[in-house]
């Protein structure tokens, strides 16, 4: 067998579809064997501008059980994680793709997506190939970026009229065609329903062993309170319409630590300075180590998406590094992540997306306490889910009965 695997994000970059597609990558070639080969298709990292980390271009190891895996790392142009920068990245990926693939013959082809542009490269390529097609679809971006632009530019703006039915000619023909579709949140199940031919399942985001073994803290003892965000900041987390308000009503017993970069960023500096706040500090991305350690200190760690009705159906990966600490977890969410969050994380506080007075009226009323999720980190760990993904992709979408997940519900075909 010969798998084509194609993710904008891989090892070293730091964002969560890095960490997700490494470790299915790893997990598949621990399953496949002699003679068998994966050629992974990915980028130089890319994430962040402000953290940069050298990787070959080529990379070429044999795992323990024999199978050969292939890395070819495209570099494309810096970006700051905006609109237009993205676009420019993802051609130039696109581009050098194909180059790459094109000549090759595969038995499968593998895509991870966020932005729906990954997904289509796989499908014009296993089109191509007459290839089987799975797709693990992280995020709806059609939708999300058409409500982005209603909200920015206005419902009838030309750019938002142009982008809507091209949009949606590049989905039905990227899920249109695929032999089975992984939904990374079930939230985004009512969304696919028009598209019968794929089989489905449901193989979330998890906690890397990094997080699993964090020593447990004891409750801080400090007057201050830290409230701790760790991520992307974009316009779809919307941290300067509720961190800038919250930090200036909480007062000097809170205080703010955000850790990250993205579009977002400077709208969430000039709020900061607009209000004259001084318990709201900003460092840069930081490697994984060194976010643990932020974790360690921190008294509560934070994640908020913007009202937008797309998120209804978002699983923030921030949640499964959250859930494997001790620590509250402050939560502006709705829809299912919100769901997510009341079944699966106690101690945490739910907030809906931009409400200031619920978030603060929380905070200040709510007893502090520390408590383990040993449930969660049993349920959620990345290497069982990935394990079981595994096995899915090399069944070719076939419905499994796994020796991994006998209690969870994350597999379900078309049909049940």
């Amino acid at each position: 067998m010969t798998l084509l695997y194609l993710t904008f994000y891989f090892e070293p970059d730091l964002s969560a579809g890095s960490f997700r597609n490494t470790a299915l990558v790893k997990e598949l070639g621990h399953q496949l064997r002699a003679g068998d080969t994966i050629h992974v298709v990915t980028t130089q990292p890319n994430r962040y501008a402000s953290f940069r980390q050298s990787a070959p271009e080529k990379e070429v190891y044999v795992t323990p059980t024999g199978c050969r895996v292939i890395i070819h790392r495209v570099k494309v142009p810096a970006h700051d994680s905006g609109f237009w920068g993205q676009i420019m990245a993802f051609w130039a990926y696109f581009w050098a793709a194909h180059q790459l693939a094109q000549w090759q013959t595969y038995s499968q082809v593998v895509a991870s997506s966020s932005r729906l542009f990954t997904a289509f490269l796989g499908a014009k390529l296993a089109r191509k190939q007459r290839a089987g097609l799975f797709l693990d679809v992280r995020d709806l971006f059609r939708e999300t970026i058409l409500e982005l632009l209603k909200r920015k530019l206005g419902m009838l703006s030309g750019l938002r009229l142009g982008l809507a039915p091209l949009l949606w000619l590049v989905e039905r023909y990227t899920f249109g065609y695929a032999t089975h579709i992984n939904l990374v949140s079930e939230g985004f199940q009512p969304y696919f329903t028009r598209y019968r031919r794929a089989t489905y399942s449901y193989f979330t985001n998890g906690i890397d062993d990094e997080f699993m073994s964090q020593p447990i803290t004891l409750p801080q003892t400090a007057p201050v309170k830290v409230l701790l965000y760790a991520g992307n900041i974009g316009d779809g987390q919307g941290l300067h319409t509720i961190i800038p308000a919250a930090a200036s009503e909480l007062g000097d017993d809170f205080r703010f630590v955000v850790i990250g970069a993205g579009s977002g960023l400077e709208k969430l500096k000039r709020s900061i300075e607009r209000k004259g706040l001084t318990n709201v500090t900003c460092y840069p991305p930081v490697s994984r180590n060194e976010l643990i350690a932020y974790y360690q200190r921190a008294d509560y760690l934070f994640v908020h998406l913007n009202d937008l009705h797309a998120f209804r159906r978002v699983l923030p990966s921030k949640l499964f590094e959250y859930g494997a600490t001790n620590k509250p977890i402050v939560a502006g969410v709705a829809g299912y992540a919100a769901q997510f969050v009341t079944e699966y994380l106690p101690n945490s506080i739910l907030f809906a997306p931009g409400d200031v007075t619920s978030l603060v009226t929380q905070l200040r009323e709510t007893p502090y306490l520390t408590t383990p999720r040993p449930a969660f980190k049993q349920l959620f760990g990345r290497r069982i889910i990935m394990q079981a993904m595994a096995s899915c992709i090399l069944s070719k979408g076939n419905p499994i009965h796994t020796q991994w997940l006998p209690e969870l519900k994350f597999y379900k075909s078309a049909w049940s």
